[in-house]
């Protein structure tokens, strides 16, 4: 329990430690090239004009910087942010005490945007184009309607669900950037500038050997840090270096090309339960004892990207690759299913 306790958090948030690690400038941000020339000259341009951004809407998956990209427009373009999430801002009332709270120019951040009610959504749409909300006062007979008028603004949504995203309200985003996972040498950067905002005395090599055991992402890579540090404190001379970093990770689990014990279970069980695939994400939620969500948001992602895992049509099937992950060798039988030899 313990050790799929450590595994299953690895990319948990923890807001006031990631406020403290953020890059207030797109200078200081590493990795993401395409994304930040992009943004910059937009923000630059806007700024010229002294107007608000076009709306950005932020896709990839959790980790990547999207929030930290927000701050970073925001604190760019000399604006002021206001952050809320999807599940969050229930009603419409709530949407227009977040709305009429900004200034011109500001920004306001929703993070899980699809996650947004039906509804609210709905208000959303004027705007973001016509920067006024309707709000119905009372019901029946004697409903009435006030029209409340918003400052021109600037809505920047996150999200790990773009499909999930309706198609109107996705049209009205006149910036829609993907981010993507990061090199090593990205990584390498980010552990380097968070050890020197959190005191921890880290070599190049420690540093490479977290970034290529982090599963490309920024918030894993500052998390492993951290559990690196501890390490490097109780059983070495509280320096993280190569061999320290290793031994660390090898300790929770994560092997060298960064797959975590629940990575390496869920390619178990595809491969041992259901012969290779195909087979539902219900039956491998079931079968590994963890969300459906966790498993598509969290986990597929960076296995699918690497090679281990496909999706198809008729399910999830493991790759020739996971099966020499674990050991063993696919053969392919009538089906073109690999079966366990």
């Amino acid at each position: 329990m313990t050790e799929r306790f450590i595994t299953s958090t690895l990319n948990k948030r923890d807001p006031a430690r990631e406020m403290s690690l953020r890059p207030p400038a797109f200078a200081d941000f590493p990795g993401q090239t395409r994304v930040k020339e992009q943004l910059e000259l937009f923000v630059r341009a806007a700024k010229a004009r002294d107007e608000a951004l076009d709306h950005i809407l932020l896709c990839g998956p959790p980790g990547l910087g999207k929030t930290t990209l927000a701050y970073i427009i925001a604190n760019e373009r000399g604006t002021n942010l206001k952050s809320s999430s999807g599940p969050a801002i229930e009603k419409p009332g709530d949407l227009a005490g977040l709305l009429t709270a900004l200034e011109p120019g500001d920004v306001l951040f929703i993070d899980e945007i699809h996650r947004l009610n039906t509804t609210v959504e709905e208000y959303l749409y004027s705007a973001m184009e016509d920067f006024f909300i309707d709000i119905m006062l009372e019901q029946g007979a004697g409903a009435r309607s006030v029209r409340l008028t918003v400052p021109h603004f600037t809505l920047i949504g996150a999200t790990t669900r773009q499909g999930m995203i309706s198609a109107p309200l996705r049209s009205r985003f006149g910036l829609n950037i993907r981010l993507d996972y990061y090199d090593t040498d990205s990584l390498s950067k980010i552990l380097k500038r968070s050890a020197g905002i959190l005191g921890i005395e880290i070599d190049d090599d420690g540093a490479r050997e977290i970034a290529g055991r982090c599963r490309g992402t920024p918030r894993i890579a500052n998390n492993l840090l951290r559990r690196a540090r501890d390490y490097a404190q109780v059983r070495a001379d509280s320096v993280v270096t190569g061999r320290v970093a290793a031994d660390a990770l090898e300790m929770l689990q994560i092997d060298r090309d960064g797959l975590d014990e629940m990575d390496l279970r869920l390619l178990e069980v595809i491969i041992s339960n259901f012969g290779g695939g195909p087979v539902g994400l219900k039956n491998i939620a079931v079968s590994v004892g963890e969300e459906e969500d966790s498993i598509e948001d969290v986990y597929e992602p960076f296995l699918i990207q690497k090679g281990y895992l496909v999706r198809t049509p008729k399910g999830r099937v493991a790759t020739p690759k996971a099966w020499e992950k674990l050991g063993l060798r696919p053969l392919r039988g009538r089906d073109d299913q690999p079966e366990l030899f």
